[in-house]
């Protein structure tokens, strides 16, 4: 039966260029090395190496050997090394990016039991709804929501997103109630974009997808100032469900056409690269996704 270590050290040769060079990198002797390739050798059946004074060549079984078996080895070691990663308790510090009224309503919550779970474990928690660049600002994982644009990080949809439409009830004393999307047309509406002037809200409903054309006083990028402005009676808003909820169950706001919601949008987490992930990135996205699979819309 070939000894696995055998092929270890000839793949360590043909690496390392010679034995001297091979017996330095696995700190065992040069004889120990000769030996077990030789061993290899006998087992296969087929010369693999030929060894001249000067030089150290593969012959054409021994390319071939080399490549399915280094292949196989390098298959062997992630596999060592995903199982080390898998018994490591995650620590050090984790950076993520979320938009600001994801993170602030839901994200906080997955973050203050991820630290308390892991005591060694650090987390910076940057909030903006701007798209940040993951490598140049350092970034371990981002939270988006929407439609994800090209992109070589590796994402992983976790959910879907909505928004309910909600209105302070002393806007709705004032101004009344809408029975039909068409209604929104005279009313004002806080809009979560760059201009006050004009948006095209997408509604999913009972005779399908209504597009309407909404004005207000007040527009904003950021969800914070657009759920700001609800509250203080400036018009509806669309706030992602999530936030709403709890302002409705507060009787701070209260839900508008309830037969209507935007349509779903995905939630996704993305990172650098899914080679070596660390324990603490991995911990982290499973604590989140257990969080968001428990809840039919997340934000």
């Amino acid at each position: 039966m070939i000894d696995l270590n055998d092929i270890v050290v000839f793949a360590r040769v043909v690496e390392a260029g010679s034995f001297t060079a091979a017996a330095r990198l696995l700190a065992i002797p040069k004889t120990t090395v000769s030996r077990r390739v030789a061993a290899l050798e006998r087992e296969v059946g087929v010369r693999l190496l030929q060894r001249t004074t000067r030089s150290l060549n593969l012959t054409d079984a021994g390319r071939s050997y080399y490549q399915q078996s280094s292949q196989a080895l390098r298959t062997i070691e992630e596999a060592n090394l995903r199982l080390a990663e898998a018994r490591a308790e995650p620590s050090g510090t984790i950076r993520i990016s979320a938009p600001v009224g994801f993170g602030s309503h839901f994200l906080i919550r997955a973050v203050v039991d991820f630290l308390a779970l892991y005591p060694k474990t650090n987390v910076e928690l940057r909030l903006t709804d701007d798209k940040l660049n993951l490598v140049d600002d350092g970034i371990d994982l981002a939270f988006r929501t929407g439609t994800l644009q090209d992109s070589t990080l590796i994402a992983r949809k976790l959910g879907v997103t909505r928004r309910l439409l909600c209105a302070s009830p002393d806007y709705l004393t004032r101004y009344g109630i809408p029975e039909s999307p068409a209604d929104l047309a005279r009313h004002r509406c806080v809009i979560a974009g760059p201009s006050a002037s004009a948006a095209h809200w997408v509604l999913d409903g009972p005779q399908g997808q209504e597009t309407v054309v909404v004005t207000g006083r007040f527009a904003a990028n950021e969800m914070q100032a657009v759920v700001a402005a609800a509250l203080a009676g400036f018009g509806i808003a669309q706030l992602p469900q999530a936030m709403a909820e709890g302002l409705i169950d507060q009787g701070r706001l209260q839900r508008v056409l309830e037969d209507y919601t935007t349509p779903a949008g995905g939630l996704h987490v993305l990172y650098p690269s899914s080679r070596h992930l660390s324990p603490l990135v991995k911990a982290f996205i499973e604590l989140a996704a257990g969080r968001i699979s428990n809840r039919a819309d997340t934000a």
